[in-house]
Order: structure tokens, then sequence, then C-alpha cells
């Protein structure tokens, strides 16, 4: 499997968006657009040499912790509720026959009885 690999290319037209009918003068055009693309380069260069190691480590870091918390806490979490759920389950579904399955059919019986009509004039 390959990485993703995401290109964004900025353009001095896309920057600038000066239309072609009424560009300034030449020399203006072109030293402002070689100025734009050395200092795209440029501070896109010390940027890199700056924080790709220090985010780099960060990532790395975040990635190690993540990953050590799934193995050790996440997965045995989640595998323990599931060994003790059909006990659970006994208990929730004793409680609910005994206190929640009474009151409910009573208040169904009593709406039962109910009746509405709608009439259209």
């Amino acid at each position: 499997m390959t990485p993703a690999v995401f290109s964004f290319q900025l353009g001095f037209e896309d920057v600038i968006a000066e239309p072609a009918s009424t560009h300034s003068f030449d020399r203006i055009w072109i030293c402002s657009h070689a100025l734009f693309e050395l200092s795209k380069y440029l501070v896109y260069k010390l940027l890199t040499l700056f924080l790709a190691i220090p985010l780099a480590l960060v990532a790395g870091l975040l990635f190690a912790v993540l990953s050590c918390l799934h193995i050790w806490i996440v997965v045995p979490f989640i595998r323990s509720c599931l060994m003790v759920l059909p006990s659970v389950q006994a208990v929730w579904k004793s409680m609910t026959d005994l206190l929640f399955a009474p009151v409910c059919r009573s208040v169904g019986r009593c709406f039962a009885a109910v009746d509405i009509r709608l009439d259209q004039d």
C-alpha cells in the first residue's frame, strides 16, 4: 500500500489575481513574480528545517501513546465487558420484567380505551 501524497500547488496568479488585460508594467510583474516564488521557496525550506523533526517526533510519540492505550486499556476493557455482558443482560431483563413491564402494560391498557375522531367540516 502506498501512502497518499497531497500536493498543494499555489501559483503566483492564484495569489495576486491581476487580470491579464490590466497587468502592471512588465518589469514590475516579472520582479514581483520572482520575489513571490523565491520567498515561498525560502520560507518553506526554513519552516521544514525548524519544524519537520520536532513535529515528526511529536507525531511519533502521540501515535505510540495512542497505540499503547488502545492495546493495554481499551481492548481489555471491551473484552471484559463482553465477558460480563450475558450475566448483566439476565439481571437487566429480570429487573425490567419485574418493575417496568407492569407499569407499561397498565398505561397501554389505559390508552387503548382512548378513541380519537377527527371530523373535517
